[in-house]
């Protein structure tokens, strides 16, 4: 097994990915530069981690999506590879359209860093598969584009496919997250032939240790893996 980190020009949290699916859950762990045309040999999971790839020019994500190392986990993804998506790469897998949907500057403007409760929606991916439905989590978040927004037909296919992961457990009157605004609240969501790719805007790598708060996102790299 040969976990690879996809690493682009700005990424910040490949260390943080690499270090506990090396150490943590003791995985073969190596990186993919963004301009590879493959992915590492023997290749069974992707994560895309978080960070300012090109520094957030024109969109957050926008030019890391047209990399080449983007065909190639295109191509693992529709062969079911699992791949998972964080923060940043979150926002590649929906430029790169992966996943549907796209990522908006925050509803106040802020960039947010904090602490978040959430709740798993859904749990029939294998990425998912060691939470409970309705299971509250805690994750930390730091995005200034996390505004998570579809137009009605594709969140309703999203809702009527069961895609919608993990949603923010405190909402405004309208239902979408206080955090940052996100559309009926949505923080993760599923795609992918197999639902074998996760993108979502909180890093379960950073809550992966009780050093660091808490293990709520150890089990969702563990399902990465499995």
């Amino acid at each position: 097994m040969t976990v690879a980190v996809a690493r682009f020009l700005g990424s910040n949290c490949d260390l943080d990915c690499l270090y506990v699916l090396t150490h943590v859950l003791q995985k073969n762990c190596v990186f993919a530069w963004h301009d590879e045309v493959d992915l590492p040999k023997n290749t069974t999971a992707v994560v895309i981690p978080g960070g300012f790839s090109y520094g957030d020019y024109l969109r957050c994500g926008a030019m890391a999506a047209h990399r080449p190392i983007m065909k190639a986990i295109a191509h693992f993804v529709q062969n079911g590879g699992p791949v998972i998506g964080i923060c940043n790469g979150f926002q590649i897998l929906c430029e790169a359209k992966i996943l549907p949907g796209v990522l908006l500057p925050n509803q106040k403007g802020h960039f947010v860093c904090k602490v978040v409760n959430l709740v798993i929606n859904e749990n029939k991916s294998n990425i998912l598969k060691y939470y409970n439905v309705n299971e509250k989590i805690k994750l930390n978040v730091a995005h200034a584009s996390g505004k998570y927004f579809a137009d009605e037909l594709t969140l309703e296919n999203l809702e009527k496919n069961k895609q919608i992961a993990i949603c923010y457990d405190e909402r405004d009157e309208n239902g979408n997250a206080k955090v940052n605004g996100s559309t009926r609240g949505i923080a993760g969501i599923l795609g992918g032939p197999q639902n074998n790719v996760l993108g979502l805007m909180p890093h379960p790598e950073r809550r992966s240790e009780e050093r660091l708060g808490g293990v709520d996102g150890l089990r969702m790299l563990r399902g990465l893996v499995a």
